[in-house]
């Protein structure tokens, strides 16, 4: 007898810089939500789609929760919070590390998850992120106390996005909790975005990385050309990398291009392993002052209303 099939999105939701993208990744096998130490890098619902056996998960990476009202931040907590009507299941993600013996700290952070989440409509997995860097594991205890008093209902796994901790535990709990329906996939398939968003979001993830703590978060990628038909077996790509000032400008390229170079080798690395070919990228330094405020390029980057 052949076992039913299950299909469902699974809502990535918490705090900034809880490991989200990081999980999102191990998942699926590969790269397909930037990673960053910086606080909100990601800010689309990021789709990574999971296959296994009988069931097929769609996984939506959404921008971290936080409580900045400038800027864009308002327009990616509306856009985390929107997941939510496609959740078959919610999937809470803790940074246990950060909160380990702080429970009143985190239940001040998962106020507004109960609040979205709280319906008990959906099922509720809570993931406790970054275990493996707490040595004396009964400070957990607390932890799991408090996400247990502010979650009642859902279930809790202690995990390791970087290690696969706890990871296969979690899976099995939130395949239990699919409903039954056909995939929607092909089983080969990892994400729902098209290869020429995540190839900005490459270039964005090097950017991010390559420039610390020099520059604002008034920056933004968009991909100008994609051009894999001139030259068989080479896929040529130009992308602008859009600053809010003129002083930002020489941030991004650094003494003699050698930060815009470094970016564009990395960024090319990655979307040559992506694309499974050989990539050109060029990369060029915009300014575009007050881009956030511009809803037509916040519609093509994907982030308008």
């Amino acid at each position: 007898m052949e076992r039913a099939q299950r299909f469902g999105h699974v809502v990535m939701l918490g705090p900034t810089n809880a490991g989200k993208s990081t999980l999102l990744n191990h998942l699926i096998g590969q790269k397909v939500s930037i990673v960053s130490p910086k606080p909100q890098t990601t800010r689309n619902s990021i789709s990574g789609i999971l296959t296994d056996g009988d069931a097929q998960l769609v996984f939506l990476d959404t921008p971290g929760l936080h409580r900045q009202k400038r800027g864009i931040a308002p327009l990616l907590l509306r856009s985390a919070y929107a997941a939510l009507t496609q959740a078959d299941v919610v999937l809470v993600l803790l940074d246990a590390a950060r909160f380990a013996g702080r429970p009143d700290a985190l239940a001040a952070e998962l106020r507004p998850i109960a609040k979205a989440v709280g319906t008990g409509h959906v099922p509720v997995v809570v993931a406790c992120n970054k275990c493996d860097l707490i040595k004396e594991k009964a400070r957990l205890l607390p932890l799991l106390a408090a996400v247990g008093e502010a979650l009642p209902g859902a279930e809790l796994f202690p995990v390791s996005a970087l290690t696969g901790m706890g990871v296969t535990e979690m899976l099995a709990a939130i395949t239990q909790r699919l409903p039954e329906g056909p995939h929607q996939y092909d089983p080969d398939e990892v994400s729902t975005a098209p290869v020429r968003f995540l190839a900005g979001e490459i270039v964005r993830e090097k950017l991010f990385l390559a420039l610390g703590e020099e520059l604002p978060y008034s920056t933004a990628v968009t991909v100008e050309l994609w051009d894999e038909k001139s030259q068989p077996g080479l896929t040529k790509i130009a992308c602008s990398i859009l600053v809010a000032r003129e002083s930002h400008k020489p941030m991004v390229i650094g003494k003699g291009g050698a930060r815009i170079k470094d970016i564009g080798q990395k960024a090319r690395l990655d979307i040559e392993e992506m694309l499974g070919s050989k990539v050109f990228l060029e990369l060029w330094v915009k300014v575009r002052p007050g881009w956030a405020d511009d809803p037509a390029l916040l519609r093509e980057l994907g982030l308008g209303e």
